[in-house]
């Protein structure tokens, strides 16, 4: 029998791990359909950001009190799954608890640590749904926060639920077996929160308490194996990409807008800026000029853009800073990130059915609009806000740049702004020679 449940437990994680590890070659895949970018500078800065950013979550205690529940929901997520590599191990083997020798008196207070997780992730979790459904927490009511991303985010904390009431409910099964003595189930000591309820289960039968132990243990591994390929569905990704987004985030200071470097030197020499000898150079800079100018389509964007739209969380804190959406402009920079990742997904979708991309007459235009891109300010509230680092604004400049400079798309009073630039080197529609006049009346 137990030879059994070792190779239906085999299949069973074998099974998970394959189709997970496919949807994440699928997802690698998509990320690299951007515009390739070296990035190796400031490995130990990169790093500490990582340490404070994507692990400290340093940002969520802007607001405290969702910061501390979500500091629940993390190390709960992170520590208790400590607990998953012995359930692993035991249904590879065929074991039962299988640490417990080799921890001794250090194994209970480990499982009890787990279980005051677990009940903390309980309580964070119901009182995350509570702000969702009951509370209507404003950030959480945006346009784009339709039917799926609503019930994703429910779907993930019941989930969470279940799964810690599994890992208690088989403890507590347990903890009583071993006050019965039953075969195979070995003296533990006392777990702090499961020993006083496994008080209530003394009287029952050894079989249904088997029976309960077993149904959860399995329950319990089935979960995981399922939350585990949920994930890439679920705006819960961020829980494994906001490393490597914090990581390859840019560096620069937040009020910083980058240049298109591969222009530089034909706006300088337009402008009068550069020397000869610079201007002669400039001739064989313009042969890497892009064949576009900023971004269309996701193509387009860099493969950080890309990454970024894949680790969003979606928790809206960029759209309640933007002062764009707080005058009721249509801008959301949450919406931008999530409709990049539509789109990159849509196109996924494109390759896999035809071996290729294949134009569907579409781009991330028809899913962002001028008016949303027009209203943004470029005041990197967004860039500030966002706990994962991600850059809303960097996805905005590079739909603009293509809006002005190929599409030729701009508001009317732009275009004698940009006439003068190029005719007289300034906004102002008067020769440069003539500028200083006013002060001779």
């Amino acid at each position: 029998m137990i030879l059994v449940q070792q190779i239906v437990f085999i299949a069973l994680l074998v099974a998970g791990i394959t189709i997970f590890s496919r949807k994440l070659r699928h997802i690698r895949r998509n990320i690299l359909l951007g515009r390739k970018e070296k990035i190796t500078d400031h490995s130990w800065e990169r790093w500490k950001r990582v340490i404070l950013f994507a692990f400290g979550q340093k940002k969520m205690f802007r607001n405290w009190i969702p910061g501390i529940l979500h500091l629940f929901v993390y190390l709960g997520f992170i520590i208790i799954n400590i607990e998953i590599v012995e359930i692993i191990l035991d249904g590879i083997l065929g074991t039962h608890r299988l640490f417990l020798p080799y921890m001794k008196q250090a194994y209970p207070i480990f499982i009890s640590a787990f279980e005051v997780l677990a009940v903390l992730v309980i309580i964070a979790c119901s009182i995350f749904l509570i702000r969702r459904n009951v509370l209507h927490v404003k950030r959480f009511e945006q346009p784009e926060m339709t039917r799926w991303p609503r019930q994703d985010a429910n779907n993930i904390l019941i989930f969470e639920i279940i799964l810690m009431l599994l890992f208690l409910t088989m403890n507590t099964s347990d903890q009583a077996l071993q006050y019965l003595h039953e075969r195979g189930y070995h003296h533990t000591g006392f777990f702090l929160i499961s020993y006083p309820i496994s008080k209530l289960f003394v009287h029952s039968s050894p079989a249904f308490l088997i029976g309960m132990e077993r149904s959860a243990w399995w329950l319990h591994i089935t979960g995981v194996l399922f939350f585990l390929n949920y994930l890439p569905y679920s705006k819960h990704f961020h829980i494994l990409l906001a490393f490597p987004n914090t990581y390859y985030a840019s560096l620069e200071s937040s009020g910083k807008m980058p240049l298109m470097e591969n222009i530089v030197p034909e706006v300088k020499n337009m402008l009068g800026l550069s020397d000869s000898s610079a201007s002669l150079e400039s001739g064989s800079e313009q042969a890497a000029v892009p064949e576009h100018f900023g971004a269309k389509d996701i193509f387009d964007l860099s493969w950080r853009h890309l990454l970024a739209a894949y680790s969003c969380t979606e928790c809206g804190r960029c759209t309640a800073a933007c002062p764009a959406n707080l005058t009721g402009k249509k801008l959301s920079p949450r919406k931008i990130v999530m409709d990049t990742r539509d789109r990159l997904e849509e196109v996924g979708k494109n390759i896999d059915l035809h071996g290729q991309f294949i134009d569907d007459g579409k781009s991330l235009l028809d899913y962002i609009s001028e008016e949303e891109l027009r209203a943004c300010t470029t005041c990197q509230a967004c860039v500030v806000e966002c706990p994962v680092s991600i850059s809303p604004l960097a996805i905005i400049l590079e739909l603009r740049r293509y809006l002005v400079m190929e599409a030729s798309q701009t508001p009317q009073d732009w275009n004698a702004m940009f006439t003068s630039i190029e005719n007289n080197g300034a906004p102002w529609a008067f020769p440069p020679d003539e500028r200083g006049r006013w002060a001779q009346s």
